[in-house]
């Protein structure tokens, strides 16, 4: 695993000219041997969040985006000539939908938006974009995945030239795993060990929908990045000393409730006595691996999406709905507290105030590890003002309450 940096992986972080979309607040990526000192973290810089108006997964999705990409300063500076890395969100089991609705209108990323974001990459001269997720407990290829919900995997793979797909929770196409270090020595993990697709990119995009969570309160483009761990060394039953072949289970027994330890072979818990409390580990971990592997675009689509939770558990009140939204912005702790603002959240709350009712804040976390700044005041929100985008999700949720409490009052 221990080798130089390369020109390339630099360049990666580094800030580029005046006019492209990259701002100088992606730090350069640590790959190589473990620092022997906990360096003092650089603090988080101010980002560029865009915010648009989307009423469907029309031709108006690409207009839409290619504006807000021209806000954000251009692609072209950002992804010309490069292999740019695109994860996506395909959460849960694929049976657990809601009600009728479609996963991609609920709790996954719309084909019509990969397809969309993937066109402008290529349009403004990417060499290569690869589609990259780990879906539930599976070694299927992200074809297979797609065709399970009846889409059709070539839209996406003809929207731009040399596209790619691979499935992260393994191996895939890699000889080895790749090695991100947290910057500064993390929290809960000094390193995480990932598909070799998140190194051999040289623009790294979160493409994640506009979701709460049961445990973290929300997920956005950083709890996306929390699903580029491969599960055969992070999961249930993930190898003991090695990676394990083929992705089994999900991660909470590593990573929610530190049940057991990954794979030997991967850096271990900083300290063995670490909070069991999955509402500090999880927080923790999300902001670490946004800062190991930070994002250079982090795109939220809000189109269609669903209330109450990440996916469909059954207890909780849940609703489709459709806040017609997009926001992007150039580092996911910026973006996420746009998009939290856009749904009636306090991207600044504290444990135990909304969204944050079981868990810290992972914004917090991620602005003290040098990702990003949470506060929109302090970053420049351009486009849609916040006002004008609001789609109050609490505000739904209370709504679905008081139906269910008339419909058992009326029935009794």
């Amino acid at each position: 695993m221990k080798r130089n940096i390369t020109r390339r992986e630099c360049l990666a972080g580094a800030a580029m000219a005046a006019g492209c979309l990259l701002l100088p607040n992606v730090p350069t990526i640590a790959r190589a041997a473990a620092p022997s000192t906990r360096p003092a973290l650089p603090p988080a810089r101010a980002g560029k969040v865009t915010i648009g108006r989307c009423k469907t997964y029309g031709p108006e999705l690409v207009t839409t985006l290619a504006t807000m990409f021209d806000q954000l300063g251009g692609l072209g500076g950002l992804v010309k000539g490069k292999t740019v890395a695109v994860k996506v969100n395909f959460i849960g089991v694929r049976s657990q939908r809601l009600g009728d609705a479609k996963m991609e209108d609920t709790f996954w990323s719309h084909p019509s938006m990969i397809g969309a974001v993937v066109h402008l990459l290529g349009e403004a001269g990417a060499k290569q974009v690869r589609v990259l997720e780990g879906p539930w407990s599976s070694a299927e290829t992200l074809e297979e995945v797609m065709l399970s919900q009846n889409w059709r995997p070539e839209d996406i793979l003809n929207a731009a030239p040399n596209v790619e797909f691979e499935n992260t929770n393994y191996l895939g196409r890699g000889k080895k795993y790749s090695r991100f270090w947290v910057p500064g020595g993390g929290w809960v993990f000094p390193g995480y060990d990932l598909n070799h697709s998140y190194e051999d990119c040289d623009v790294f995009v979160s493409l994640a929908k506009l979701k709460e969570h049961a445990l973290t309160g929300v997920t956005l483009s950083m709890k996306n990045i929390y699903g580029t761990t491969p599960i055969t060394i992070y999961g249930g039953q993930a190898g003991i000393d090695e990676p394990a072949v083929r992705p089994q289970g999900g991660r909470g027994e590593v990573f929610h409730f530190a049940r057991r330890a990954p794979s030997k072979s991967a850096p271990q818990q900083i300290d063995p006595n670490y909070s069991k409390d999955a509402g500090v580990r999880l927080p923790h971990i999300i902001a670490e691996l946004n800062a190991a592997r930070p994002a250079h675009l982090a795109i939220i689509e809000g189109i269609n999406t669903a209330t109450g939770a990440e996916t469909n558990y059954g207890s909780r009140p849940q609703a489709a709905v459709s806040p017609g939204v997009i926001i992007a912005g150039t580092n996911t702790v910026a973006t996420d507290g746009v998009a939290m603002a856009v749904m009636g959240f306090d991207p600044m709350a504290v444990r135990g105030k909304a969204p944050f009712t079981s868990a810290d804040n992972m914004l917090q976390l991620g602005e003290e590890i040098g990702v990003g700044l949470r506060d929109p005041k302090k970053n420049e929100v351009i486009g849609v003002p916040i006002a004008d985008a609001l789609f109050d999700f609490a505000a739904v949720r209370t709504k679905i309450l008081q139906q269910q409490r008339g419909g058992r009052a009326g029935g009794a």
